[in-house]
């Protein structure tokens, strides 16, 4: 063979030789690739489920949150705890809407009514009117008060529906004084019904009182100053500044955890052909972060309305109170979460995870009877207790009675006017109280206190270990720790459906 050809033939030989090795390359950078990913994916997982101690070893990153929840915790308490009391002097009357001072009676009742009882007969107008009377305060000092000879004030009990008294008050909040600022100076208006719609021969009394804040007029304090407002406002606002920036750093937190479970879900599909079960994908899901939210959501509004007040925009104190209240609440309680690394503190935290399902679909159950005895006792014996005239006394009354509280009493005020209906008022509570406290009660403990020794068990004998626990044992492609079986062969949500109810599967 001449030198061209056999030259000719070892090309066509390495040519075909490199066809045939190609594939071969490309698989094996594929492969490659696909270690490298997982090995990525394994080592973002590791450093998401570690606590702010083990992630400032590991990348040395700096607890920015558990900094900020701390923070939190002394500055919401301290900004509750300036949320003072009202104390007011130099009370006197002011001008109501008709710019009098003193008292206004109205009188509500019917127009026509005769009742003769004796022969059944009664002879009444539907239509109502009102009739009103001033008193200034000159007549308020007259001593003896002629106004009580007044015809306005024989009242025909009969026709009768209520009895309106309203007065305004002006007052100043000497507090303020001693803090060296200027005082704030209060309108109330005040309202005292005495309500006879029923006609029951029982009055109901009502009193309300709405305040207002005016701009003091006149006034002339040395000392006074707006400094300490100032140093309050200022306070405020960097708690706001605080609770925005927890805000952040949780939502973000969020929306990465849900990114890296999409990853984790579709590498978990695309190598083990299955799908994750729901167990794992909350995991991702962190509470504590959703808790941290509605506290920091509900701490800004509340620090805005405080400034509002602050600046005698709002008087409403009771919507502040009641969102930086619940705020510093959920606060306190997040302290939990970081105690919660800490093994011997973590018995409270995986108990309550581990019992709330179960709770849950027992209080729904123990609901409906709970619901079928209260409009039972509403109906049945409203009209013979005070405990049972509405809905809302009778839940509060078995609520009572379930937690052992008030038994006699509520035995004792049953009205026998009826036979019948005592002998069934007994059957209902003896009945109440043998199901609520010695079935329902007992199994709602039974219930806690299984889910504390499935915990116990499991912190001696170590938990259940689940795909994603399995995932993150797994050696990488570069070796760095024991071999661990395969995720495929801890099928942990296939054993969570043979498992009996009983045995609760918690992540270490």
């Amino acid at each position: 063979m001449s030198r061209g050809a056999e030259a000719l033939a070892l090309s066509v030989w390495n040519s075909a030789s490199d066809l045939s090795w190609e594939p071969r390359r490309s698989n094996a950078m594929a492969h490659r690739d696909s270690d490298v990913q997982e090995e990525c994916l394994r080592e973002d997982l590791k450093f998401y489920f570690m606590n702010p101690c083990e992630k400032f070893r590991a990348r040395h990153q700096i607890p920015w949150k558990l900094g900020l929840q701390i923070l939190k915790i002394v500055m919401v308490t301290t900004q509750y705890h300036r949320l003072k009391n009202i104390s007011l002097g130099t009370l006197s009357y002011g001008e109501n809407e008709e710019n009098r001072i003193g008292l206004k009676v109205c009188k509500q009742h019917y127009k026509t009514r005769a009742m003769f009882p004796s022969n059944e007969t009664l002879n009444s107008d539907s239509n109502t009117e009102a009739d009103c009377l001033h008193l200034d305060l000159q007549a308020l000092s007259e001593n003896p008060p002629g106004w009580k000879n007044s015809s306005f004030f024989r009242l025909e009990f009969y026709r009768l529906l209520q009895v309106e008294i309203s007065f305004h008050l002006k007052g100043i909040d000497l507090q303020r004084i001693l803090s060296r600022e200027l005082p704030d100076c209060y309108v109330f208006q005040n309202t005292i019904t005495f309500d006879n719609k029923a006609h029951s021969g029982k009055i109901k009394i009502y009193f309300d009182s709405n305040a207002n804040i005016e701009e003091c007029k006149g006034l002339n304090i040395s000392g006074s100053g707006q400094k300490n407002t100032q140093y309050v406002l200022a306070f405020d606002a960097f708690v706001i500044v605080i609770c925005l920036a927890s805000l952040t750093l949780c939502t973000r937190s969020i929306f990465l955890a849900l990114s890296l479970r999409k990853r984790f879900v579709h590498f978990f599909l695309e190598k083990y052909k299955r799908h994750v079960c729901n167990a794992d994908k909350w995991e991702f899901v962190n509470g504590w972060y959703i808790l941290v939210i509605i506290s920091d959501l509900m701490t800004v509004v509340g620090s805005i309305l405080k400034m509002e007040i602050q600046v005698k925009n709002l008087t409403n104190y009771d919507l502040c109170s009641i969102l930086l209240g619940t705020s510093t609440l959920l606060v306190w309680v997040g302290v939990i979460r970081y105690l919660g690394y800490f093994q011997k503190y973590n018995v409270l935290i995986l108990t309550m995870q581990a019992s709330l399902p179960k709770v849950l679909r027992f209080c729904a159950c123990a609901g409906m009877i709970y619901l079928g005895y209260t409009f039972c006792g509403w109906i049945v014996l409203g009209p013979y207790h005070n405990k049972f005239v509405g809905l809302n006394t009778v839940s509060e009354c078995l609520f009572s009675l379930v937690n052992g509280d008030d038994m006699f009493a509520t035995f004792a005020q049953i009205q026998q006017k009826s036979i019948l209906v005592w002998l069934f008022s007994r059957l209902y509570l003896y009945s109440f109280i043998s199901l609520f406290i010695y079935m329902i009660l007992s199994l709602f403990i039974a219930l806690i206190t299984d889910s504390y020794d499935t915990i116990k068990k499991y912190q001696q004998n170590g938990f259940p270990v689940t795909d994603l626990q399995a995932f993150l044992k797994e050696c990488g492609s570069r070796g760095q720790c024991q071999k661990q079986p395969s995720a495929l062969q801890c099928c942990v949500c296939c054993l969570r459906r043979k498992e009996s109810d009983d045995h609760l599967i918690l992540p270490n």
